[in-house]
């Protein structure tokens, strides 16, 4: 079922983001080779505590880490471990759900270790543009196919990357996964159309190889590239409103700042 929500449940959705927006620009500070990517997971849930919010991921379907912690060909759900010691070169993908007194955010962001590849730097910084292409499209009589479109294109077309077929977004509060789906591909003008007051996550996990992903890690989480390839993703919450998609887990007040909550 798909939820519109009132002003007050944005606003408190808002405050969710913030407290995970804060998370993140915080790893900013810790993220370096050397440190094993259990600390993001301990960072996390320590900030999360100290803000009152709670790591909504513990416990959904058996999960139990507050965040996911995914590393080079790591599409996504990889286990933050303590023998993993992340080196200079890797690319890290933390992705996590706060619920701040009910009200959910959700939200992905890549790490550079040290110094990365121009491979990998350009591979961010088309996620990343992706990722604000597939929210442009987020406007109120658009259809969900219009997002997905735009990502597929940029990032395929464009790019010649892969755009991950098998996870997605999706709608978001007052639980973590609700209606609608939100693929980061399709045909432009087909789909659910958007409606003020649906709050969603635009998501694009891209490949600098295939699309395709495996699933055979023993923990039956982790999802890795087919081919070896690395991986990135980004992710906002935003909500759709008649003046345009308005992003709720902003890092970036200036950046972002068209697409802020007045």
């Amino acid at each position: 079922m798909i939820t519109l929500k009132s002003p007050r449940e944005i606003r408190e959705m808002e405050r969710s983001g913030a407290i995970l927006a804060g998370m993140h620009l915080g790893l900013r500070k810790i993220i370096k080779p050397g440190i094993s990517s259990w600390e993001i997971e301990k960072f996390a849930r320590k900030f999360f505590k100290e803000h009152d919010a709670i790591p909504e991921q513990i416990g959904f379907e058996g999960y139990k880490y507050a965040t996911c912690v995914s590393v080079n060909d790591e599409i996504c759900h990889g286990f933050p471990r303590k023998d993993l010691i992340l080196k200079d070169g890797d690319l890290v993908k933390v992705d996590t759900v706060v619920n701040y007194h009910g009200a959910m955010s959700d939200s992905c962001w890549s790490y550079a270790v040290g110094k990365v590849t121009p491979e990998i730097e350009r591979l961010m910084k088309v996620t990343k543009e992706a990722l604000y292409l597939g929210i442009d499209q987020a406007q109120v009589g658009n259809r969900i196919g219009d997002i997905g479109a735009a990502i597929q294109h940029y990032t395929e077309e464009v790019n010649d990357y892969g755009d991950v077929r098998e996870f997605i977004g999706h709608g978001i509060g007052p639980t973590m996964h609700e209606s609608p789906n939100v693929p980061h591909y399709g045909q432009a003008g087909k789909g659910l159309r958007l409606r003020p007051g649906m709050t969603i996550t635009i998501e694009p996990m891209i490949n600098t190889g295939t699309w395709k992903a495996v699933m055979d890690d023993p923990n039956g989480w982790t999802a890795r590239t087919a081919d070896g390839g690395f991986s990135c993703q980004y992710e906002h919450t935003l909500v759709i409103t008649t003046a345009g998609p308005k992003i709720l887990t902003s890092q970036d007040p200036e950046q972002d700042k068209k697409y802020l909550l007045d």
